[in-house]
This record gives structure tokens, sequence and C-alpha cells, in this order.
């Protein structure tokens, strides 16, 4: 009797271990599951197509937002160290900057590695200054030649020719219309309908302050920097709707680029040393001072942070927009003699007119990526972006360069 209990236990022992050594073996096992409809493998084998976040695993897996701990384990019960949590957020920024972006779209993930390219080179007007693109086309301030270029985006084409704008600087796409600014004592702001045949720019008021650059929009008034003359600059503040003009030079130098972060306008002065970027209030107040590099010009907000080229410091300032702290001073990567400053929603372009080359730079985590070399006769001056391609003002050939 006691034989063939001694057998039975050890029988029920091992058809126990048996199958809990196949339980162990299934749950160890890739599973696969459906997901929108789909069948999905995962190659986790701590993850089974039971659990309920089977689908987001495999979501946050196939996107590049998270790769397990190893080849074969995700650990999903794991706690998320901080430093963790940092990789997939980024992970999770650049994914959504490099695949929502129109370049992503058109299937252009490539960074050109020379300029110019003759094929992507269209001829303006004499010393062409800053650009701004109006979501289909491109608008080039030709100072030389009293002009206002047209180019068309999709492919270069110089599409017409504007007149009458006596030295043209700054430019602005809004509400439909193009502004310009032309550097003249006192200031002018030039006003061209794209929809009109092409003709003569309007001269929309002549009360800026003195020499007027940079230009910006807050939704309902234009902000014009002017450098100005004898170290006295100003801001000018225009109301379209009952046109009238108020300029601000209290606490101004030399302003030249000024941009809007949704919440307020900013101002670059180079007239001090080092210079200054200006946070200001609805009125034009200075309520704010950022000590930046030497001789700012013409800066640009990604979004989160604003990107300022200091010319004679040959570096670049990133100053957080929400606090004015100083995230960090860019230099190397080709900066020499840095002017304008571009955002494309992922990348930030910066033109150096004194070393004929440009600067690219990722925006997210404000690496370089690659400096360019254009040529010794260029003078690339203004850029910007129309989400597809860079476009940059060479002053020397009186041409507009693709990037």
């Amino acid at each position: 009797m006691k034989i063939k209990a001694d057998k039975a236990i050890r029988a029920t022992l091992l058809v126990s271990l048996m199958l809990s050594v196949s339980l162990l073996s299934t749950r160890l096992q890739a599973d696969t599951g459906t997901c929108g409809g789909a069948s999905i493998t995962l190659p986790f084998t701590d993850v089974s197509a039971g659990n309920i976040f089977f689908c987001s695993i495999g979501e946050a897996f196939f996107s590049g937002l998270s790769n397990g701990i190893d080849a074969t384990h995700y650990s999903p019960a794991a706690n998320v160290p901080r430093e963790q949590m940092a990789a997939f957020v980024t992970r999770t920024m650049d994914q959504s900057l490099k695949r929502g972006s129109r370049r992503a779209a058109q299937d252009q993930y490539w960074t050109p590695t020379i300029l110019p390219d003759s094929l992507g080179l269209t001829t303006v007007g004499s010393v062409p200054e800053l650009v701004e693109s109006d979501g289909a086309d491109l608008w080039v301030a030709n100072y030389s030649s009293n002009t206002v270029s047209r180019v068309r985006a999709s492919d270069g084409k110089l599409l017409e020719t504007w007149t009458g704008a006596s030295n043209a600087v700054g430019v602005l796409a809004a509400k439909g219309l193009i502004f310009v600014t032309g550097f003249t004592d006192p200031g002018t702001l030039y006003r061209i309908d794209p929809t009109q045949p092409v003709g003569a720019a309007t001269i929309f008021t002549s009360s800026l302050g003195a020499g007027p650059q940079g230009i910006s929009f807050d939704g309902a008034r234009i902000w014009t920097a002017n450098p100005g003359t004898a170290g006295v600059g100003s801001v000018s503040i225009v109301t379209l709707n009952q046109l009238s003009v108020t300029t601000v030079s209290t606490g101004f130098s030399s302003p030249i680029g000024i941009l809007y972060d949704g919440a307020n306008i900013w101002v670059t002065d180079q007239g001090t040393s080092p210079g200054k970027l200006f946070r200001l209030d609805s009125t034009g107040a200075i309520i704010q001072t950022v000590t930046v590099g030497n001789n700012p010009f013409f800066p640009v907000f990604d979004g989160t942070n604003i990107w300022v080229p200091n010319q004679n410091s040959s570096s670049v300032t990133v100053v957080r927009a929400s606090t004015g702290v100083i995230l960090t001073t860019l230099t190397g990567n080709f900066l020499n003699t840095p002017n304008t400053a571009a955002f494309d929603g992922e990348r930030v372009l910066v033109t150096n007119l004194g070393g004929n080359c440009l600067s690219l730079w990722k925006a997210a985590d404000l690496s370089p990526l690659v400096g360019i070399f254009t040529d010794l006769s260029f003078g690339p001056y203004g850029a910007c972006s129309d989400g597809l391609n860079f476009w940059i003002t060479l002053q020397s050939t009186g041409q507009l360069a693709r990037f």
C-alpha cells in the first residue's frame, strides 16, 4: 500500500511539474494579439495578449517610443525613473516633429550638403534683405532696387516684381496682405495686396521711427524695430483698424530684430555692448531685459525658445521665452557673423553673413546638425521657411536660394 501511494504521489507531482513547465513555456513566448482589427506580434515574452495594455505597448514599441529593457523583455510592471521618462518624452517629441512635418509628407528627409545649387537659385532684385513666406509664395525685400519680389515656393519661379518700396528691408505676411518696412527717416511702411495686378507698393504710413528694419504682428497690430540715428532708436506700433502709429523710444538704443511669441513682443537691441533682448508689454514698454551677445540681429521663435544670432560674438543665444532665462550660448558649427535665424518646425537655420555659410541645429535638443559653406561672394543674409524648405537671400548676387 505504501509503495502504491508513493508511486501515485510521484505521478501527481510529475504531472503538476509538467503542467507548470508548460504554462511557464507559454508565458515565455512572444504573444500575438489583435489591435485595431489587425493582428500584431510583440517580441516580449512578458507581455501577453491578455494584458489590457497590450495594444498600447505595441504602439509604443512600433513607433520607436519604448524598446523594452532588452530584446525579449518589456518589464511592464517595473517603475519608470525620471531619467527614463525623459527619454520617452523626447522620443515622442522627435517622432511627432519628424512625422508631422511637411518635409515628411513630401519624403524629404535629406539635408543639403552644398549651397548654392544652380537648380535652387532664383534671381530677384539688387541687395535682397529679408524674406517671408505667406504659405504659398516667398516675398523678398530688395533694398537697392527698391522692389519686392514674389517667388513661387513650389518651383522657385519669379512670379512678379513690385516697385516703389524705397530701401525695402523687412517683410511681413498678415491678413492676406504683404507689409514691407522702408529704411527711411521717418520710417515707411508699405502695403501690397497680392490679389491685385502687379504694380507699385502702396505707402501705408510714413510715420514710423527712423530706419525701420524688423517687423512683426501680434494679431491686431504691426510692430517695427527702428534702429534710428545717433543711438536713439525706437519701436513703432501700427494699429490697422483706424490707422494710427505710436512710436516708443524710452530704453531703446538701436533695436533691429523683432518677433511675437504668442504672448509678448521681443526686440533685439544692438546699441549696447553686450547686446540686449527686450520683452515688451502691450504699450511697448520694456518689462524684461536679457543680456545676449554683441550686436544681436534677427531672432526667431521656435514655439518654446528664442534664438538670437549675435553678429560680433559669432554666437547664438537661446532664451526660454516663458521666463527669459538663457538656456545656452551656441558657438562653433560654422557660426561666423551670424545674421538671421529661421525655424522650419524641426530645425533652426542661421545665416552667417561674414562667413558666407549656414549653420543648422536640431531645435528639440539644440544639437548641431550641419554647417555649410556657400561661396566667398554670395553673402547669405535673410532666411525663412515655408515648412518644406529654407529660403536664403544672397545679397551679393541678388538671388534667393532654396535649402
